[in-house]
């Protein structure tokens, strides 16, 4: 049974930090690159980031680069995103989902259910 379980969304100030984490189980995490993806209210899914297989390497959009960090713990199955500087226009439900490949994102599938981030003051 594959599941994937965002949690740590909440309300926070602008500016202010949150580190949501993404919880794995039912397959061998070591081998897929994960990525972290937002839908904010009427708009499009987009992409955050995405992290290899081994945590080696990461990749950011540029709206988020230099404020946001992915990282992985594989052997406790977990895959965190660090948030700070956080502005209103961050606020949107964060999924994370497993990848086709092992070094980039692509091919996404088998998504968690999300967790909502709102920033406001």
């Amino acid at each position: 049974q594959l599941q994937l379980v965002e949690s740590g969304g909440g309300l926070v100030q602008p500016g202010g930090s949150l580190r949501l984490s993404c919880a794995f189980s039912g397959f061998t995490l070591d081998y897929y690159a994960i990525g972290w993806f937002r839908q904010a209210p009427g708009k499009e899914r987009e992409g955050v980031g995405c992290i290899s297989s081994s945590g080696g390497s990461t990749n950011y959009e540029d709206s988020v680069k230099g404020r946001f960090t992915i990282f992985r713990d594989n052997a406790e199955n977990t895959v965190y995103l660090q948030m700070n500087s956080l502005k209103p226009e961050d606020t949107a439900v964060y999924y994370c989902a497993l990848s086709m490949g092992s070094q980039r994102c692509y091919g996404m599938r088998y998504w968690g259910k999300g967790t909502l981030v709102t920033v406001s003051s």
